[in-house]
């Protein structure tokens, strides 16, 4: 069962850098320029279910699979309020960021190549 899913609507430049960096940074549509410039926007789908993904779980972005390796007390809360999360692929066990979710390590490349409008994310439930 999935807890979110939605679909890419614009992808920028600077947020396919932060992406081959490691950083995915998302943002429902309306967000505003200056945080754009930098974010992966996205219409959602279906709405985050009231608990979070449990550590384990998978995350699809774009048909690149990953697992949850950790997530920030306020992750889904910003997800469910404004469409708003930045996923760190650095295999963390412990969220550096309250808002943060970590996942496993993912080609970074053909992540930031699949970025791509029309492309679909979404988290499983449970691990």
């Amino acid at each position: 069962m999935r807890s979110f899913s939605t679909i890419i609507t614009a992808v920028s430049p600077e947020a396919r850098e932060l992406v081959e960096g490691g950083v995915l940074i998302l943002f429902a549509e309306g967000a505003p320029p200056e945080l754009a410039e930098v974010s992966v926007l996205h219409r959602v789908q279906q709405k985050p279910t009231a608990d979070p993904p449990a550590v384990g779980a998978r995350l699809n972005v774009a048909g690149i699979a990953s697992r949850i390796t950790a997530i920030g007390p306020y992750a889904w809360q910003k997800v469910d309020e404004m469409g708003h999360v930045v996923i760190n692929y650095n295999g963390a066990h412990e969220a550096p960021r309250p808002g943060e979710i970590c996942a496993e390590a993912v080609d970074l490349p053909a992540l930031a190549e699949a970025l791509q409008p029309g492309g679909e994310i979404w988290f499983e439930a449970s691990a």
